[in-house]
């Protein structure tokens, strides 16, 4: 079989494996929020942080829960990692560094989970599994109950009401992500993927020396990495790790768990507001972009240009040959795609229209499909540029869910869309203009910029991953990344739930003959090409001069 074959293979094996789980799982997750039932567990959670799940909240009592439990995270976070030293189970690593603790500290609190440190080398049991195990779960949740408030504040009319921040926290956490998270730990052990507390030993003689390894509850934190949109891994290599990732199925079920929440969460969207036809116009535009930037990804990587390539059926240079390019290829758009920032294969190897993809897959700002919860907002947020787009080329006012986007609403999105493209490119210009943030760059010219516009620009949408040829744990960039994260992260919170409750509070608009049809085939087209334009206009000087001046130099 041709490597080619097997790549599209295994496309069609996802996309079928997507399809089954969708209808199911996007159902449940409506159920989930919708019930007024609480399990006995979650009452018992409720009781332990003072919490009463039946109050109903506005959008400004959301977001003090949102920035409150987000706050006290990243604090409880550092201080675990500053008492590394003086813990059991810390495998005799010293307590981490202060800047690289709060960077650590705001990159799992963020669901970013950028790592400028070597995890197996410099993380004990403790942390990985009190400290950045048990973000990876709340975190995610985090992000999926502001997609919940939004979906609320379309299908809810004359109430600034978007439920209970609380509840939707605990509910996301206990009843989807944990049943989820337990399966998939057990389909990796299954494959091959460690699960243990073992400390330290040597395997093997090496050039005159031993190479030490250590163990740790490697697949349970490699499932809810992948399902909660995460990605920091428990080791440096990442899911290009044999102990994380063993072969070609766990690479292709860990693509799977990335993409299988943010997909299904337009069923939900569907069924929250009435209306499934709705949530398939999200979804056909999510899987659009999906397919053509996977398709494109695995077309640069397999064109045979000069001998090497050649012999190697493509650019296998940084791709593990478990996973070939097909694979690795399906996993860098799936992993920049969403904000999970997993790596199979270093992205800096890539070539160099392939590295400009994965950055220009993040800076669409992660909405095909997106992380869990942030790649349902953030395209509901597109959607709403979209119409008023399609309003201004008509002469009427807009309309989306049957609500009217004024004045107030359209400044709301536009906020939203510009905080991050700001946050990536006036760290970058400011990293390059200043003169020691160069010093850590391992190349010189376009493919030195595209390591430092990939790190902020990888921080900045939450997710993770790096081009692996920057030094990024120097006091410049793990305190700017730091900000970064968490600027972009929770300002644009801000305006989604600010956006929420004013949708909430209006009266429904019903539908007339001049009603933008947003279920049709013709306004995902709208939304396709709004995206991109969008996202070619903010980014496309910068990627000019980095992945673009590279391809086209080669």
């Amino acid at each position: 079989m041709s490597p080619v074959l097997a790549g599209v293979l295994q496309l069609l094996a996802l996309i079928a494996a997507l399809a089954l789980a969708y209808r199911p799982l996007g159902d449940y997750m409506a159920r989930v929020y919708s019930s007024d039932k609480h399990l006995r567990v979650e009452k018992w959670i409720y009781k332990g942080i003072g919490a009463n799940p039946n109050t109903q909240m506005r959008w400004p009592a959301y977001l003090r829960g949102v920035l409150a439990f987000s706050a006290v995270s990243v604090l409880f976070l550092y201080l675990l990692q500053r008492m590394q030293g003086h813990l059991p189970g810390s495998l005799g690593f010293a307590a981490i560094d202060p800047d690289q603790a709060f960077n650590t500290a705001a990159s799992f609190v963020s669901n970013t989970n950028w790592q400028s440190y070597y995890g197996e080398q410099a993380m004990g049991h403790v942390v990985q599994t009190g400290g950045l195990a048990v973000q990876n779960f709340v975190s995610a949740s985090v992000g999926i109950a502001v997609a919940v408030a939004l979906v609320r504040g379309f299908s809810r009319s004359r109430t600034g009401e978007l439920g209970n921040f609380w509840s939707d926290l605990v509910r996301g956490t206990v009843r989807i992500l944990l049943p989820i998270s337990v399966i998939g730990a057990i389909v990796l052990v299954a494959c091959g993927a460690i699960q243990n507390f073992s400390g330290i030993h040597s395997v093997g003689q090496f050039m005159g020396g031993s190479q030490q390894w250590n163990g740790g509850a490697v697949a349970s934190q490699e499932a809810i990495k992948e399902l909660g949109t995460n990605g920091g891994g428990y080791f440096n290599a990442n899911s290009a790790h044999p102990f994380e990732n063993p072969g070609p199925f766990s690479n292709l079920f860990e693509i799977f768990l990335i993409l299988l929440i943010p997909f299904a969460l337009t069923r939900t969207f569907g069924r929250m507001v009435g209306s499934l036809r709705q949530g398939y116009a999200i979804l056909a535009a999510m899987v659009t972009i999906w397919v053509g930037f996977t398709a494109l990804m695995m077309w640069t990587e397999f064109a045979h240009h000069g001998p090497a390539f050649q012999i190697a059926g493509g650019a296998m240079e940084g791709k593990e040959t478990r996973f070939g390019i097909g694979g690795s290829s399906i996993f860098a758009v799936a992993t920049t795609l969403t904000s999970t920032g997993a790596v199979d294969s270093f992205h800096s190897s890539f070539t160099g229209l392939g590295g400009g993809i994965t950055l220009l897959s993040m800076q669409l700002g992660e909405i095909a499909p997106g992380g869990t919860g942030s790649g349902l907002y953030g395209i509901l947020i597109m959607a709403i540029i979209a119409v008023f787009i399609a309003g201004l080329m008509v002469g009427r006012t807009p309309e989306y869910l049957g609500k009217k986007i004024g004045t107030r609403e359209i400044k709301f999105a536009a906020c939203y869309i510009l905080i991050t493209p700001a946050l990536a490119l006036v760290f970058t210009a400011a990293a390059m203009a200043l003169p020691t943030p160069g010093n850590s760059m391992t190349n010189s010219g376009a493919h030195g910029f595209s390591e430092i516009l990939y790190a902020y620009t990888s921080g900045a949408n939450n997710n993770g991953s790096a081009f692996a040829g920057l030094n990024a744990d120097t006091q410049w960039f793990n305190t700017t990344i730091g900000l970064a994260m968490l600027l972009g992260r929770f300002l644009p919170m801000v305006f989604v739930l600010a956006l929420a409750g004013s949708l909430a509070e209006q009266k429904p608009i019903p539908a007339t003959a001049g009603t933008l049809r947003t279920e049709k085939p013709l306004f995902t087209g709208l939304l396709v090409g709004a995206i991109l334009i969008i996202t070619g206009l903010t980014y496309f000087p910068a990627l000019a001069l980095g992945p673009l001046a590279e391809g086209l130099a080669s």
